[in-house]
């Protein structure tokens, strides 16, 4: 059965491995499932929610485009770099600006946990890292991870069905980083 699938290159950087792993993903998945890709460097919208939730901005066309994917997708794939343990900057901020209330998740008057408002999605989390994975996970306590996961998708309600890390990717060679875009076809062909 054909899905509809995002893939989100969270790295703003207009060439890098993340982007390779995204359009690795998108083109291998395209051929099972309707298939539409973000990149992150590509949006151009103000990056800051300077109100918090108070007063909201109103949406440059990009962010109503990045909403309009979101809703549309049943699997959200995020490609993302660790960037001083977390994500980048301009991904947290289409996050701060896009995830609002009444689009994904609802206050409920008396209830202290929001209603979830993008419920029955799945996502997939790629991250690429510089530190070694177990000193990432086992130092840091894998901070991507869990605001990933915990604090973004699961507070929507998108269940996050698996993690893939690649790294270090400093000074990884060229067959570290074929054996990387390798095992992310392997990824996307596996989706049902």
């Amino acid at each position: 059965m054909m899905k509809k699938i995002l893939v989100i290159n969270a790295n703003p950087k207009s060439s890098s491995f993340c982007k390779s792993l995204a359009e690795k993903y998108t083109s291998v998945v395209a051929d099972k499932h309707d298939v539409e890709q973000i990149h992150i460097g590509d949006l151009n919208f103000e990056i800051s929610l300077n109100e918090g939730y108070d007063e909201i901005a109103t949406l440059e066309p990009d962010l109503l485009e990045f909403q309009k994917k979101i809703q549309w997708a049943e699997h959200i794939v995020i490609i993302s770099p660790v960037w001083w343990g977390t994500i980048p900057a301009k991904f947290k901020g289409a996050i701060d600006r896009t995830f609002l209330p009444s689009f994904s998740f609802k206050y409920v008057e008396g209830k202290s946990i929001p209603q979830k408002l993008l419920k029955g999605r799945t996502s997939e989390l790629i991250i690429t890292l510089d530190t070694p994975l177990f000193w990432y996970k086992l130092l840091y306590g894998n901070p991507i991870y869990k605001q990933l996961k915990h604090a973004i998708l699961d507070f929507c309600g998108i269940k996050n069905t698996s993690s893939t890390y690649f790294g270090p990717m400093m000074n990884a060679s060229h067959s570290h980083r074929e054996a990387w875009l390798n095992k992310t076809a392997q990824l996307a062909s596996k989706v049902k």
